[in-house]
């Protein structure tokens, strides 16, 4: 039967500390370096994938990528397979991550702490899938549409390789982070930083600050900030119920450990 046990009994010198450490980022790196070469392997494919979104808002049979520069779509490749071979070798990371820090943590603490583990790829991949699939066709294609003509003159979009990737990660990462909005609050509240009083105090202040984060984050359109800033809302207003009910848990548990203290007694 699983069983998560308390702080190790053993207490190892920072030496050891220091070289489990060591193990830990080395393998880190590994995990990190096996996905960049499997993903180099297939980087034209991954490219593929990225330019979906731009594919989609071009008319049917037209749009192109360009290079200006000779070893630009060289640094493109390397990029999108380091961008992702870290997200293919994170599971990995966050378990070497997570077995240098268990040690040093009550097993309560351990139960408090997983729950944020395994939230944390699931929210980052909701947010990165909501700017994938919606928010980016949705934005270049209103940028698209500034094309036409100008003065006599053709104005047509032709979107450099570099520039391309640097905004979809852009898109992908900005909106995959803004997405943990949840795991930071409560991680917040449970460390006893803030209470769920003082961020229902300050909702009209964080709906303000979630549409600067938003403008912030996404290109100079209303559309995909508000399609951004709608989610974050209401992760905040989701935030605030889980706050209620984490404080409800760790009530019932301090009442429980009282308990078991007075048995012992």
């Amino acid at each position: 039967m699983f069983k998560i046990d308390d702080l190790d009994e053993t207490r190892a010198p920072l030496l050891d500390h220091l070289i489990e450490l060591r193990t830990r980022i080395v393998r880190a790196l590994l995990a990190l370096g096996a996905g960049f070469a499997v993903c180099l392997y297939f980087a034209d494919a991954i490219l593929g994938i990225l330019v979906w979104p731009l594919k989609q808002a071009f008319p049917e049979g037209q749009g192109q990528l360009i290079f200006t520069k000779l070893p630009e779509v060289f640094f493109v490749e390397l990029k999108v397979a380091l961008f992702a071979g870290f997200m293919v070798s994170f599971p990995v990371i966050a378990n070497q991550l997570w077995a240098f820090v268990a040690p040093g943590l009550y097993a309560r603490e351990k139960k408090a702490f997983l729950p944020f583990l395994f939230a944390t790829p699931v929210l980052f991949g909701a947010g990165a899938s909501l700017a994938y699939f919606i928010v980016m066709p949705t934005a270049f294609k209103f940028f698209l549409g500034f094309g036409g003509e100008a003065g006599g003159l053709q104005v047509q979009a032709l979107p450099s390789a570099g520039e391309y990737l640097n905004l979809v990660m852009q898109f992908i990462l900005g909106f995959g982070v803004t997405f943990l909005l949840p795991v930071l609050l409560l991680l917040l509240h449970r460390a006893g930083i803030v209470s769920r009083d003082q961020m229902v105090a300050a909702r009209r202040y964080v709906i303000v600050g979630i549409f600067i984060i938003a403008a912030i984050v996404t290109p100079p359109d209303p559309g995909s900030q508000i399609i951004l800033a709608l989610p974050l809302l209401v992760l905040f207003e989701v935030s605030l119920v889980l706050m209620r009910l984490q404080e409800k848990a760790v009530a019932a548990d301090k009442l429980a450990r009282e308990a078991e203290a007075a048995a012992a007694e």
